[in-house]
């Protein structure tokens, strides 16, 4: 759909895109293409898209795919999608917040559980972080996520110890991100000020982190930071309530010296220093 396409069909349902909302629209088609193909669909897949706008990604994904279920926010926008996707009866759309939607009853069918879905969609900044902890925290988590987000956010999720941030942990103990392309704003109805990129995470059949220590694990993580400029022995004694000599002890088992920052570490390293922090407990 042509960015004149969109401002007519905009216009006629007397529609002003939300920067609320993050509402920007992507206009251009080889970015859904790219999309598409980074979601390696089948007949058999059930697609979550998260944000379909118009619809336009919609009908590319229902092209491929068995089921797509839409969920959009906007009410405006749904009276919009009755008209583009008419006729597409393996679309079911479902008005609501994502982050108030249970995925696993959104992917069930009437045949019973659906155990494997994948999710498509375009986030705005401003949600990202938690749309990605309330899926990838689900009962059932989707095999694999293709998604638009802002640029820089793309480059976080993906960093390397180093460079690492607590985004990147939370994404990283449940799946490999990767950053598929870059987008840019011109690709887009309104332009954003910012670059985005298509990326995608494909979860890991189990996480990283055990279930038992999915509570504790996040504790320390975020402990650690919560002040990320300081050295991580300080970080953890202010936000952990701990003993000092405890911290000091798990970071010596753990192989970790005093003075790292954490930014420095990555999943495993995090995983180590949880077990020493609570081993006896």
């Amino acid at each position: 759909m042509s960015d004149l396409e969109i401002r007519d069909l905009l216009e006629r349902h007397g529609i002003r895109p939300s920067k609320g909302l993050g509402q920007n629209l992507l206009v251009a088609e080889w970015a859904y293409e790219r999309i598409v193909a980074a979601s390696d669909l089948a007949e058999a897949d059930h697609v979550l898209e998260i944000g379909p706008g118009l619809g336009t990604l919609t009908r590319y994904l229902a092209d491929r795919a068995g089921q797509v279920t839409a969920v959009e926010l906007d009410a405006r926008m749904v009276a919009v999608l009755k008209e583009t996707l008419q006729g597409r009866s393996n679309v079911r759309v479902v008005q609501g917040d994502i982050l108030e939607l249970d995925p696993q009853a959104l992917i069930s069918t009437g045949a019973g559980r659906q155990e494997h879905y994948k999710v498509v969609a375009n986030l705005p900044y401003y949600i990202t972080s938690r749309v990605l902890r309330h899926l990838l925290s689900a009962c059932i988590r989707p095999g694999l996520l293709t998604l638009m987000v802002q640029k820089e956010v793309a480059e976080r999720i993906v960093a390397s110890a180093g460079s690492m941030s607590l985004l990147a942990v939370s994404v990283q103990a449940y799946g490999d991100p990767e950053v598929i392309c870059s987008v840019p704003a011109s690709a887009f109805y309104p332009r954003p000020k910012v670059a985005s990129a298509v990326m995608t995470i494909r979860t890991y059949a189990e996480p990283l982190v055990p279930e038992e220590m999915i509570g504790p694990f996040f504790r320390v993580v975020r402990a650690g930071f919560q002040q990320k400029r300081k050295q991580l022995h300080n970080s953890l004694g202010a936000n952990l309530g701990l003993p000092p000599d405890r911290i000091d002890s798990a970071l010596l088992a753990a192989c970790i010296a005093r003075e790292t920052r954490p930014q420095a570490l990555g999943v495993d390293d995090w995983l180590g220093l949880t077990r020493a922090l609570y081993q006896e407990d």
